[in-house]
């Protein structure tokens, strides 16, 4: 039976088949619209980030170098002043009052807390050891939560303790962004995660990350 072969492919040409577009389905609609939600979503956290490692590295320029907001100048860390003495020595209510009262001032407290709000501010920043940072974070905010005291309404010698909210105060919601923040890899965009996360010892211990 003789075989009648298309002359163009005896010939050894392929033209090219012009075919309708396929006309675009829900499904491309909605990969589309995932696309960009995730986009936007990373730009979210990103900026979170960035804003959330200020508030960090912001407290630790005021109180090292006494800038005159929070901290007086001529008061900062640089000129001999004590960045937990002043909040640590007025902890007026709460179970750890009087153990806050004994670390108010201490160079070891003073030292930890200060290199706690710079690494963890720089990470933050930069996008990378989220995850460190995270705990750190949580763990500072947790002790600030106890040193304030949201749950009391009186402070220890009978005044009014002016909590606005029993437990979900600014700490709290700090804790939770940092949490959050590691959670998502936020790192990757506007930030080095992506070039962190190559690094052969990040790459061993994610927990680096």
């Amino acid at each position: 039976m003789a075989v009648h072969e298309h002359p163009h492919r005896r010939s050894g040409l392929h033209l090219p088949s012009f075919r309708r577009p396929r006309p675009a389905s829900a499904a491309d609609g909605s990969v589309r619209e995932a696309a960009a939600t995730t986009t936007a979503a990373g730009y979210a956290f990103a900026s979170l980030r960035l804003l959330t490692g200020f508030v960090f590295l912001w407290a630790f320029l005021d109180k090292a170098f006494g800038l005159g907001y929070a901290t007086r100048s001529g008061s900062g860390w640089i000129d001999g002043g004590s960045p937990t003495k002043g909040f640590l020595s007025g902890v007026a209510a709460g179970p750890m009052e009087s153990t806050f009262h004994d670390w108010a001032g201490a160079g070891w407290a003073d030292w930890l807390f200060m290199l706690g709000l710079l690494g963890i501010g720089l990470a933050l920043v930069l996008g990378i050891g989220l995850r460190l940072a995270a705990v750190a974070g949580t763990l500072m905010m947790a002790l600030m939560w106890i040193a304030e005291w949201p749950p009391a309404k009186h402070l220890s010698d009978g005044s009014p303790s002016m909590s606005t909210n029993p437990f979900a105060e600014y700490h709290v919601v700090y804790a939770v962004v940092l949490i959050a923040l590691a959670a998502v890899g936020a790192g990757a965009v506007w930030g080095l995660g992506r070039v962190w996360a190559r690094l052969p010892l990040v790459s061993r211990n994610p927990w680096l990350r």
